[in-house]
């Protein structure tokens, strides 16, 4: 005759018996772990778009900046450098534009010429950080625009919009034409 374990035996070896801690553990923590390791995988995803985002307008800016004239064919020629510098991201929701702008006084700036995709800037919203340029100088505003679509969409869900500023002096001359602006 077979002798069936009685209750109290059969729940104190259960009790002491440790095979599969381990197992059980790593099942509880694993999904937290992921969800972590995705969530900065994405966080840094979109980090690195935005710093891409700013190189560009920076770069657009200064290369313009560098010139003594331009014409919209130069300018289309130094976005396109922007586009670059976004890959490996794709640049279809990539704006940019570039603009010459001219402080006639302390409370009035002038658009000498502009150029891009972007919505075209407005003299009368237009505002410049002080200390920039002084009464009579001109710069270079570069701006870079990016809707970054996130792969996982775990933190950054949707369209995330990315845009930089950037303001440089022209280099060589005091204003840069653009002859065909």
């Amino acid at each position: 005759m077979s002798r069936h374990p009685s209750r109290p035996d059969f729940l104190t070896r259960f009790g002491r018996d440790r095979d599969g801690v381990s197992a059980i553990e790593f099942a509880l923590i694993a999904p937290v772990i992921i969800f972590l390791y995705l969530g900065l995988a994405e966080f840094s995803q979109g980090f690195m778009a935005q710093k891409r985002v700013a190189h560009a307008a920076s770069m657009v800016a200064d290369l313009t900046a560098r010139r003594d004239s331009l014409t919209q064919a130069d300018i289309g020629d130094i976005m396109a450098i922007g586009e670059l510098i976004m890959r490996p991201y794709p640049t279809d929701t990539l704006t940019q534009r570039v603009a010459s702008v001219t402080r006639v006084s302390a409370t009035q700036l002038r658009i000498d010429w502009q150029v891009g995709d972007a919505t075209e800037l407005e003299e009368a919203t237009l505002a410049i950080p002080d200390g920039i340029i002084a009464d009579g100088e001109t710069v270079i505003i570069s701006e870079a625009g990016y809707k970054y679509d996130s792969p996982v969409n775990y933190v950054l869900e949707g369209l995330t919009d990315l845009s930089h500023r950037t303001y440089l002096r022209p280099r060589e001359i005091d204003l840069i034409p653009c002859t065909d602006c």
